[in-house]
């Protein structure tokens, strides 16, 4: 039994009391979405303050989609904020919460905005020279060696340091950043170490503000202190949340989704060989990988009372999109359960499903893209190390902490 799991009952029935930080759930989800789709498609459950959980594409789309009956401005944490926090997670640390993803209109349209342009694909492709030669980099750290592990010394050491490079902020800082991001999203249930993370990003972003006032650079940081909305400069409870959403979205999220990729490739050798025998696939792999191992669930929070399929649900309650169960529907995904590298027709919801769909899609594709291609070139054979242990962190994002290999 895992620290989080100590001192609660065994689910007995995932219809009726769900719990998304049980070991089962987190290691293998699978199952127990295709029972409830089956049996319940939308479960409830009382733990962590209570919420509901849609499981299948058409429910959780949507959910997505209707900013009036579920809104996001309530809270997107898929538990209670720590006790003197706000909606937003950081409360009185982070009044404004981590516009544009916690924000409804006209807050959301503004923000999103002045994200977009950071976020385009011309500079991605800037960002791209940065990231392949972090990859190239963190290869060479063990490729002499014979083995590694493909989560911890290289999925989780690209997007600290890409993001990291966007901000402005020192590569030295990536050990720290690393932990305060997986308190917020990893540790949510642990309400102590969910704020020291929150702290941790705030208190660092308040003093990196200050800086830029002071010299202005050309990171993001800087470009967002120096635009503005209805010729105002954007006030600095904005500004710091939408910097600490480029951490905790930016983060967490993509080495899930590199660092399962991995864990495919290391257990799937005829994927890996297809892969590397024919290149020209990378784009549908990459979108069906997305699909197969979706790392994040959202929440939203009801303002009012409505009656949802036959759920009552009620003000206050969370709604828990789950975007990871809605890509493995076997109604929207033919052999949904199964990874083919080049399925044509995959309109996958990996980075949400409308208004608030991720920003910084562009960004998570090419760094999923770059650390797989410079893996393969360097590394085209690999597999598990039976003398290690395969590891899954999951909450509000789930994917594989320890991947020991060998080659």
């Amino acid at each position: 039994m895992t620290d989080v799991q100590a001192g609660r009952p065994p689910v007995t029935d995932w219809a009726t009391d769900y719990d998304i930080f049980d070991e089962t759930y987190i290691t293998d989800p699978y199952g127990i979405w295709g029972e409830l789709r089956a049996r319940c498609p939308i479960a409830h459950t009382e733990r962590w303050g209570g919420s509901w959980l849609p499981t299948s594409y058409a429910d959780v789309t949507e959910i997505a989609r209707d900013i009036e009956n579920f809104p996001s401005g309530n809270g997107i944490a898929v538990v209670p904020p720590p006790d003197g926090a706000g909606p937003g997670s950081g409360g009185p640390i982070l009044s404004a919460g981590v516009p544009p993803i916690s924000a409804d209109p006209p807050l959301h349209t503004w923000t999103r905005r002045l994200i977009l342009p950071t976020m385009s694909p011309q500079r991605v492709d800037e960002y791209e020279v940065f990231t392949r030669s972090l990859c190239v980099q963190l290869v060479d750290g063990f490729l002499e060696r014979g083995s590694g592990d493909a989560a911890a010394e290289y999925a989780q050491q690209i997007p600290v340091r890409v993001i990291g490079h966007i901000l402005g902020v020192p590569d030295t800082m990536a050990p720290a950043f690393t932990e305060w991001v997986r308190d917020v999203l990893e540790f949510a249930h642990d309400a102590e170490r969910r704020m020291r993370g929150i702290t941790g990003i705030l208190q660092y972003l308040t003093g990196a503000l200050d800086e830029r006032i002071a010299t202005p650079t050309d990171d993001f940081i800087s470009e967002l202190l120096a635009s503005e909305h209805d010729g105002q400069p954007i006030e600095r409870p904005v500004v710091m949340g939408m910097c600490a959403l480029l951490l905790i979205a930016g983060i967490d999220t993509t080495w899930s989704s590199i660092g399962s990729a991995m864990w495919h490739l290391a257990t799937h050798p005829d994927d890996r060989r297809r892969l590397v025998a024919e290149p020209e696939l990378m784009p549908t792999a990459i979108e069906e990988l997305l699909r197969a191992y979706s790392p994040v669930t959202m929440a939203r929070r009801l303002s009012h009372d409505i009656d949802f399929k036959g759920c009552p649900m009620k003000a206050g309650d969370r709604i828990l999109m789950n975007f990871p169960a809605a890509n493995r529907d076997p109604a929207a995904f033919p052999d949904a359960d199964k990874v083919v590298l080049d399925r044509q027709v995959n309109r996958h919801v990996a980075f949400g499903a409308g208004i608030h769909r991720c920003a910084g899609s562009n960004l998570a594709r090419m760094e999923l893209r770059v650390a797989i291609e410079e893996w393969l070139r360097r590394i085209p054979e690999f597999d598990l190390d039976p003398s290690g242990e395969v590891t899954w962190a999951g909450g509000q994002v789930r994917g594989p902490r320890t991947i020991p290999v060998s080659f």
